[in-house]
């Protein structure tokens, strides 16, 4: 094997890409903080702050990426895991997911929309990685999961950071 067939030689132009990519992020968000008031709020910290901290790391992670990339690529990088193709099933489950949440969200509110979203994407990923998945009691718990991570990320959100989520009743409870 020569060391142009080796794996990390052919990662080279992924990993350069991938950075590019994160560097044009970097750029772009730069971009945009520019329009963004400088006007110092409460602790001398005006609202343009976060972009401009967010677009200068990831704008600093592209060149080091790039720089890696291009000076041999990642070090000792392992033979990858997993199927040597993408399991297009569990991609349809985790999507139909999130296109249900986006369009139930203001229909049965944030709790259900998101625990049937998670309900759904973890079906995906359970059926991508081989396990059990059909069984009704696999569901509930799935389901059952989602309401316990939903609700009180609801609840912290609308009671405790007055911040205004569709809900499903006007109680602001649920």
């Amino acid at each position: 094997m020569t060391t142009t067939d080796s794996p990390i030689a052919t990662a080279v132009w992924p990993q350069t890409l991938v950075g590019l990519g994160v560097l044009l992020t970097g750029l772009a968000l730069a971009f945009g903080a520019i329009s963004i008031s400088s006007t110092a709020g409460y602790g001398g910290v005006g609202p343009n702050f976060l972009p401009w901290l967010v677009s200068v790391v990831l704008t600093l992670c592209g060149v080091l990426i790039i720089r890696e990339a291009r000076t041999g690529g990642f070090r000792a990088l392992e033979t990858p895991s997993g199927a040597a193709r993408a399991y297009w099933p569990g991609f349809v489950w985790v999507s139909a997911g999130l296109l249900l949440n986006a369009a139930l969200i203001t229909t049965i509110g944030f709790i259900l929309s998101c625990a049937l979203c998670y309900l759904l994407a973890v079906q995906g990923l359970r059926r991508a990685a081989g396990q059990p998945s059909g069984a009704p009691r696999t569901w509930a718990v799935d389901l059952v999961s989602g309401l316990l991570i939903a609700g009180p990320v609801y609840w912290t959100f609308t009671q405790f950071l007055a911040i205004n989520l569709p809900g499903l009743t006007a109680t602001g409870w649920i």
